[in-house]
């Protein structure tokens, strides 16, 4: 497999991990650089980290498989509710804000499961969260000017 532009700098933080512990010379790591700059696939950069501690596993000599050091982090699952709460946020404008106290109560719940579970989108919940309240406070002032206007003319 070819190397990215990432595997290539994701090697070079090993060296420089290895370099700052004292396991590298300062020559050797030049060397061990200008390889791993120079690699164009990931088994010539699992050559250049294979005997430091962050670098792979020895594989056998069968088919190598891609080290972790170079696979991609995974992404964390999205919350559910902070989906909900930014289309609720969002369809505030659409439904003159009816959908503005579900998306706070939405937004409220999925920032809390967020931060409990460690999952995705809290930026969801936050624009639902901020549409919604938004949204409620236009309806209150809304309320309140006719409740004045009601008053007022008697």
């Amino acid at each position: 497999m070819l190397a990215s532009h990432a595997d290539r700098e994701r090697a070079v933080d090993v060296l420089r991990a290895g370099y700052g512990e004292g396991r590298l010379e300062k020559a050797e790591f030049d060397r061990r650089v200008a390889r791993a700059y120079a690699a164009r696939t990931v088994a010539e950069l699992a050559l250049v980290v294979a005997d430091l501690p962050q670098g792979p596993v020895p594989q056998s000599a069968g088919a190598l498989a891609v080290p972790g050091t170079f696979l991609p982090r995974p992404r964390p699952r999205m919350n559910g509710k902070a989906v909900g709460s930014a289309l609720c946020g969002v369809l505030c404008l659409a439904t003159f804000g009816l959908t503005g106290i579900p998306a706070v109560v939405l937004g409220h719940a999925a920032r809390a499961e967020i931060q409990r579970t460690g999952e995705g989108g809290d930026g969801l919940a936050l624009t639902g969260l901020v549409f919604g309240w938004l949204s409620t406070a236009v309806w209150a002032v809304v309320v309140a000017l006719l409740f004045a206007v009601a008053l007022a003319t008697g």
